[in-house]
């Protein structure tokens, strides 16, 4: 199927992004409901997130059991992954053969980026422009554009002037070899935990330049047993009924058990034993009903945490920068030996918050005490502007030509996640006010319901359908109460946006878990979608069917 330059075509569907909610929305929109569909991603290939993280250590935090797709019985029994966390190389060739399973390759349009979006009330459509001469007019646009795509980079005076070379880890370059390199990596999120980890035995020497110090617990990766393997496939709707029916939906059962209803000694074996077995989840949400939302729970769990740290870390000065003092309530991070990698002689912490970075000069990077940290590669582990970040980045216009950027300047907002007022047609995956959870199964949930939506908009006449705005403020205050209740609002995370200097911190997750998550969206569809309203016109006329 070819596309001449600069000419429009029409379909009935476009999908932006090519990572597991656009992979699976064209799925869904070509061989369930039978639209023509097309799916454009700027990059070379499938695989969203794991297409550009391509850094050493890119690893998931969550179980590879319940970190793929599940509405494919058969396509489960195919991909028996041996370890309990899977690498990017594994992941992406998973989603490469998803798309082949499927016969969906052809209808992916790759290194096409969107440059704007304009929708038209009369007709109900989206006209979509693309940096390849090449503009789609569709009913329907899905954005599956990823929570952590839009890379993040410091500010740093002088940057030009550097003769090394400069990367981010969520644009790895494929030729970098970091072998008996001089290295400093900004950052120590979970992706900088990860790079540091994995590269320093490699690196001549490796300096880390960290803000502030994290909890991290080890991740507990390892070969799964045969009687392991034979259990995920044994098991699978069991499996799946529990993700689906729990809150972080990362593959365990969530504890009921307070803090505090158990005695010190208790306590410290049920962390032990979470440490030992490992996963940052696990630790946070396995061990205790309520380390995210008590205020001496939390420090329950944080004081365990400092007193592995004491234990592993030699020297103190580098123990004193590592440990954290204040509330555990980031995004729960596990690692493959953070912690013992700043035992290495050839690992050195700075520590940027007593020791700023000045500029950067020809050999490396300058801090205010004077000193030349001599690099000849400084790896960015500096995060992405989350959420809206690749929206923004975007002319995106909706009804009366409002612009999605100014709609957003307070802050994103939407309805479930979903859909936004102002922008009718318009279904994202994993939008602002979205799950905070594993991602696959929230992905699934919303792209059902969104081809489920689309489908009774075929069914009825609806040509178009928008987002009331009253209805999305009740979201948002909703999802701003929920978060509210717990401790992670007052630490200086990513999920509220404070990694992008001059970024507004808000809300952005539904922190109410996957099941009641699904249960809201189950409402809504059954009552005939009270939260939009719906318009009838005479669109125009998309294609007859799938290519």
């Amino acid at each position: 199927m070819g596309d001449s330059p600069g000419r429009t075509r029409h379909i009935d569907a476009l999908v932006v992004g090519a990572g597991f909610g656009g992979i699976y929305a064209l799925h869904k929109l070509r061989n369930r409901l039978g639209l023509d569909a097309v799916a454009v991603d700027k990059a070379g290939g499938v695989g969203g997130t794991w297409y550009w993280n391509r850094y050493p250590g890119a690893l998931s935090d969550s179980e590879s059991f319940v970190y793929q797709y599940s509405f494919d019985r058969d396509l489960y029994e195919q991909n028996p992954w041996r370890t309990k966390y899977v690498t990017q190389p594994e992941i992406l060739q998973y989603l490469n053969g998803v798309v082949d399973r499927y016969r969906l390759r052809e209808h992916f349009r790759f290194e096409t980026g969107v440059t704007g979006a304009e929708f038209d009330e009369d007709s109900g459509t989206w006209t979509v422009r693309t940096d390849r001469d090449l503009e789609f007019r569709c009913r329907f646009l899905v954005t599956a554009v990823g929570l952590l795509s839009a890379t993040n980079l410091p500010r740093i005076p002088g940057i030009e002037d550097y003769r090394g070379r400069v990367v981010h880890t969520g644009a790895w370059p494929q030729d970098l070899d970091l072998t008996g390199k001089r290295v400093g990596v900004i950052g120590n999120g979970s992706t900088g935990g990860q790079v540091i980890t994995a590269i320093a035995p490699v690196v001549e020497h490796l300096t880390s330049f960290q803000r502030t110090p994290q909890y991290t617990v080890p991740a507990g990766n390892r070969e799964l047993t045969a009687a392991e393997r034979r259990s995920h496939r044994e098991n699978f709707e069991d499996n799946w009924e529990q993700v689906r029916n729990s809150s972080v939906a990362m593959g365990f059962e969530e504890s009921a058990v307070p803090t505090f209803s158990v005695s010190a000694e208790e306590r410290e074996r049920v962390f032990r034993r979470a440490w030992d077995e490992g996963g940052g989840f696990r630790f946070m949400f396995e061990t205790f009903s309520d380390i995210a939302t008590d205020p001496a729970a939390n420090e329950e769990a944080a004081a365990f945490i400092r007193r592995r740290i004491a234990e592993v870390v030699e020297d103190p000065e580098v123990r004193r920068k590592l440990t954290p003092t204040g509330v555990y309530a980031h995004r729960p991070l596990c690692d493959s030996g953070f912690y013992e990698t700043f035992n290495r002689p050839n690992v050195s912490l700075v520590n940027v918050k007593e020791t700023p970075i000045v500029r950067m000069a020809r050999d490396g990077i300058v801090t205010d005490d004077g000193t030349v940290h001599e690099l000849d590669v400084l790896v960015c582990a500096t995060g992405f502007d989350a959420v809206d970040g690749n929206y923004k980045r975007v002319d995106i216009r909706g009804r009366d030509g409002k612009l999605l950027k100014d709609s957003w300047a307070d802050g994103p907002t939407s309805y479930l996640g979903l859909a936004t007022s102002g922008f009718p047609n318009m279904f994202m995956i994993l939008g602002p006010n979205g799950p905070f959870t594993n991602l696959p199964p929230s992905i699934e949930t919303q792209v059902d319901w969104i081809t489920e939506t689309v489908r009774h908009m075929l069914d009825t006449g609806i040509s178009w359908m928008d987002v009331d705005p009253e209805t999305e403020a009740a979201w948002t205050e909703t999802c701003a109460d929920i978060a509210g209740q717990t401790l992670f609002p007052q630490a200086a995370s990513w999920i509220f946006g404070a990694n992008v200097p001059g970024k507004k911190r808000t809300v952005m997750f539904y922190l109410g878990g996957l099941k009641d998550y699904r249960a809201l969206l189950a409402e809504e569809s059954s009552a005939a979608y009270p939260g939009f309203a719906k318009v009838t016109c005479s669109p125009v006329p998309a294609a007859s069917g799938p290519a």
